[in-house]
């Protein structure tokens, strides 16, 4: 697939596939019980986005959801964004889980870098949820406390989260790679009663002991009740303070079977959090009864998910495609986890644990497919990877070489699903269908209930035009509130400020005349040189085509009274010197497949690239501090995934302003 180029049909589903597809499922469904007759994807998508009302209540019977209460009226409000789905409803997310879990199969697989796989069935799931909630009772959680862990991706962090939302408590959680003023930067807005958290972790063949950090959070958290400390590298608990108990203490009492608590539901489920690249990161609630339908419907509909599937996705808990991964147990699959670097030993290790757990659905990032290409490797030629009949892509726009790498050394017959969405609403607004064909570079689509437009500088609604991306009406799973946030002042800013009742997401989108789409990267960071906008991904993917480029950052410097200076930053191979030859050839490029006006003034090579702890670029907190911005004012550098890549830009903005 060396030649393909953007727009090129990749993979188009059989017969059998659409047959046996969940959304083919569903229509029939439609047709024999409601007698809604649709035939299409693009037929069934405009029912869910016409009649949202009737699509959600839909679902309720569809997957045979367990709640209490009446689904009339399904919106108490339609406006956005004080939308109100199903106000006369209580549910509760773990019992939903629970429902759909059997005994007959492993509901988790895990495997971390320095152990050997393990299963967990689940009935050790109930039996652990339930000790643990019976605990989290014991210190007097109720509905609506917030519980906050410091953990792995390891089955302990599945299991608190289920327990704390068994009670209605409220799950908050942070990968133990983050710094302890990041950490509490989310978790005293928050203000926790109890602190699940681990002594320390294994990343890339080292260990890393996090007593200090837990023991910086007990001192700096003063509403904390309790600490149960996993021990994951060692049981000393040398420095933690009195409140301090071992996991295996917490779960030392006689329950067995998780009870639920039914929820309004609008309830909180859990607090995610916003990238945070200007001040505090901004504390997102979803719902118990948003998240469970929204869930549901896009692992099974837009996953294609069914009860014999293997369900992974590479992630921490601080990102909240880890929550998404918990959703894939509500399609009855078993999840797989993973807990370690993908690079450990070597970039096939997420490719050895395909084969090891007969995955059959492999969640990643374009940045990881955009490593392995550079690491040259081809793992099919090492692994069955046969199983695997899905490909997931998010986190960035994955490129045109991305599409053909994944076919090419991967399995030449699955179904790529390149998503997008965010944090905001915790799940994928733009995504697979698996009816629908495959083509190079593109999302399949917009999800099912997800009125997303293009929307061009006059607030009208484009097709093959790059466009602000927006959705028009509301998704249950949109954010409850922002914790802390009187009057929702600080959730309107977020997405209500350029459209009255619109919600933009802040990425650009086109959309073309078969319902596709590619992202374009954040609007707000976006270029406009001499009159034509362009997306800074389209820049990278030219860019860090070259070998001897392992990453770049493009930023447009707009001074008063002066003409635009736009600066490429690279990041390089071992080795390799920034000489005349290589601006040149990438200068060539970007005038040939980009623009002319998009050649940068002047090539820079860094260190590394700023990126958010969630993995995306820092282009716009860069460019305010280039503009003369206070650093500490345009970014918040403890929300940084490497903080000390900060320091040349400082350093590069001062001699800017001489």
């Amino acid at each position: 697939m060396t030649d393909i180029k953007e727009g090129d049909l990749l993979w188009s589903p059989s017969a059998e596939t659409i047959e046996n597809a969940n959304l083919t499922k569903y229509m029939r469904w439609l047709a024999a019980e409601r007698n809604i007759v649709k035939n299409n994807y693009a037929e069934l998508w405009q029912w869910s986005v016409d009649g949202i009302g009737q699509f959600w209540t839909s679902l309720f019977d569809y997957f045979e959801l367990v709640y209490s209460g009446e689904l009339e009226p399904a919106l108490g409000s339609g406006e956005m964004p004080s939308a109100d789905f199903f106000p006369n409803v209580k549910i509760n997310y773990a019992e939903n889980i629970f429902a759909k879990l059997d005994n007959d199969k492993p509901v988790l697989l895990y495997k971390a870098e320095d152990q050997s796989l393990r299963e967990v069935s689940r009935a050790e799931l109930a039996g652990k949820v339930a000790q643990l909630a019976a605990f989290l009772r014991e210190c007097g959680i109720e509905a609506g406390d917030r519980v906050v862990a410091y953990i792995p991706n390891i089955p302990e962090a599945i299991i608190a989260m289920l327990a704390a939302a068994s009670l209605g408590a409220i799950w908050s959680s942070c990968s133990p790679d983050f710094g302890a003023r990041s950490v509490l930067d989310r978790f005293t807005q928050i203000e926790p009663k109890i602190l699940i958290a681990v002594d320390g972790y294994q990343y890339g063949g080292k260990q890393f002991d996090r007593c200090d950090v837990v023991a910086e959070l007990q001192s700096e958290l003063p509403t904390l009740h309790k600490t149960v400390l996993i021990p994951h590298i060692t049981a000393d608990m040398a420095g933690l303070n009195e409140t301090t108990l071992l996991w295996k203490d917490a779960l030392d009492n006689e329950a067995q079977t998780p009870t639920f608590v039914r929820l309004p539901f609008s309830h909180p489920l859990w607090i995610l959090y916003s990238s945070g690249t200007t001040g505090l990161p901004k504390p997102i609630v979803h719902g118990h009864g948003g998240v469970t339908i929204e869930h549901v419907k896009s692992v099974v509909f837009h996953n294609d998910l069914k009860p014999h599937d293997k369900f992974f996705w590479y992630s921490s808990t601080g990102w909240m495609m880890w929550n998404y991964v918990i959703g894939s147990l509500l399609a009855g699959s078993t999840a797989v986890l993973y807990n370690g670097s993908p690079a450990y030993p070597d970039m096939n290790a997420l490719f050895a644990l395909a084969e090891e757990t007969q995955m059959t659905y492999f969640g990643t990032s374009a940045a990881f497919i955009s490593a392995c290409i550079k690491a040259g490797i081809q793992p099919n030629q090492q692994y069955d990877l046969s199983r695997i009949r899905a490909v997931g892509s998010t986190g960035s726009p994955l490129t045109v070489d991305g599409f053909a790498w994944i076919y090419d050394n991967i399995n030449a017959d699955l179904a790529l699903e390149s998503l997008s969405g965010g944090t905001d609403l915790c799940t994928a607004f733009v995504g697979g269908a698996r009816i629908l064909p495959i083509y190079a570079g593109e999302i399949q689509g917009a999800s099912l209930g997800a009125h997303v437009q293009a929307l061009d500088e006059a607030g009208n609604a484009v097709r093959n035009v790059v466009g602000e991306l927006v959705i028009t009406k509301p998704m249950p799973s949109m954010p409850v509130f922002f914790w802390n946030d009187p009057d929702n002042a600080r959730y309107k800013s977020s997405y209500f400020e350029m459209y009255a009742g619109i919600w933009r997401h802040g990425d650009w989108i086109m959309f073309n005349d078969r319902g596709g789409c590619v992202i374009f990267g954040r609007s707000d960071s976006t270029i406009n040189r001499g009159g034509i906008r362009m997306g800074t991904s389209e820049i990278y993917r030219v860019v860090e085509s070259f070998d001897e480029i392992l990453d770049s950052l493009i930023v447009d410097l707009e001074f008063r009274g002066r003409d635009s200076f736009m600066p490429l930053f690279v990041k390089l191979a071992d080795g390799v010197t920034l000489d005349a030859d290589l601006k040149q050839r990438v200068a060539k490029r970007l005038r040939a497949e980009v623009s002319p006006r998009h050649v940068p003034n002047e090539m820079i090579v860094v260190d590394d690239i700023p990126y958010t702890l969630s993995g995306k670029k820092m282009e716009v907190p860069i460019r305010k501090i280039l503009l003369g911005m206070d650093a500490n004012k345009a970014a918040n550098l403890g929300a940084m995934r490497n903080p000390e890549s900060a320091e040349f830009f400082i350093d590069y903005a001062q001699s800017l302003q001489r």
